[in-house]
């Protein structure tokens, strides 16, 4: 029994060093793929610039009416591809053309009256230039003394009356013009309104955000629906920290959430000249005693450099642009 313990024991021993190897070598080993690592990111963090605060933007034009009414037609779907100029909804245009024949009616109205004040105008006239010769004729004939005083007064009130006459008859064309010009006026801004009863796309693009229906009564400027474009662009918030060596036309790695095994390739665009709380609706105010440094961050802007047709992109998908800067 003694010899076989002291075998026991001599098997232990010889053990014993190479289990401490193993704890040796391990931690080593896992420190230098640490410092490898290390070194990589730090390297890589000098030549490219990354941030997850990126998010895709592009055109949204809300469309809402220019005149109220009913919704008599309407013409489009959820998601439907639409073409510029393509008749998107149609309100119901009969208050509109009932105005616009009102108007026009006034306005023949009132270039009638015209006529014939211009007849009026046109005899005034006539009448003040014989009453001014008539007046001409009996003040030389009393400054003669051949015409009595009498008949001198009353050549003086007729030319007065017919001065006063032609006054008001020019008075009155003038008016009746400036209503003709207002009236014009009138019927101009009736037809834009009765023409604002049809809304066409004023781009291609996709309906979104719809939320009227056929029969709806909408208001103006009521917002019904959007077109959104197919061109697409990034607007990525990097730290402020980061901008140093950043400036447009540097190439830029685009991994959109969406599409985890794709690489998509743009490059900046442009840089925004204020940081994104700065040009906010509020901007902070600093100048307080409690003052805290926040590292702000400035929107870039950054477009795609292939054709993303194909794939399902649209604003608000969130992406993580990697530009590199060096």
């Amino acid at each position: 029994m003694e010899e076989k313990h002291a075998e026991d024991i001599v098997e232990i021993e010889d053990t014993r060093p190479e289990y401490m190897k193993k704890r040796v070598v391990v931690p080593c080993i896992t420190a230098i793929i640490f410092l490898i690592c290390g070194i990589f990111y730090a390297v890589h963090t000098v030549y490219y610039k990354s941030t997850d605060d990126a998010f895709i933007e592009g055109h949204v034009i809300t469309v809402a009416p220019r005149v109220a009414g009913p919704v008599l037609n309407l013409n489009i779907e959820d998601n439907q591809e639409v073409k510029k100029g393509d008749l998107l909804l149609e309100i119901d245009p009969k208050d509109y053309e009932a105005k616009l024949k009102e108007t026009r009616a006034k306005l023949d109205e009132a270039k009638a009256a015209l006529i014939n004040t211009e007849n009026q105008v046109t005899k005034t006239l006539s009448d003040l230039d014989f009453a001014q010769a008539d007046f001409d004729r009996y003040s030389q004939m009393y400054d003669r003394g051949i015409s009595s005083k009498q008949e001198y007064d009353a050549s003086l009130n007729k030319l007065t009356a017919a001065q006063s006459n032609s006054r008001s008859a020019k008075a009155r064309y003038n008016e009746i013009e400036s209503s003709i010009k207002r009236l014009e006026a009138e019927v101009e801004q009736d037809e834009l309104n009765l023409s604002y009863t049809k809304i066409y796309a004023a781009s291609d693009g996709k309906i979104t955000n719809r939320s009227v229906e056929q029969g709806n009564y909408v208001q103006v400027a009521q917002p019904m629906f959007a077109i959104v474009p197919e061109k697409m662009w990034i607007v990525a918030n990097f730290k402020e920290t980061q901008l140093a060596n950043m400036k447009p036309g540097q190439p830029v790695k685009i991994k959109i959430d969406t599409y985890g095994g794709k690489k998509f390739v743009g490059e900046v665009d442009s840089i925004q000249r204020s940081t994104g709380a700065r040009a906010s609706l509020f901007p902070p105010e600093n100048a307080v005693g409690s003052y805290v440094k926040i590292v702000q961050r400035v929107p870039v802007k950054i477009v795609f450099k292939e054709d993303i047709s194909k794939y399902n992109i649209v604003p608000g998908m969130s992406v993580v642009p990697e530009v590199k800067v060096k």
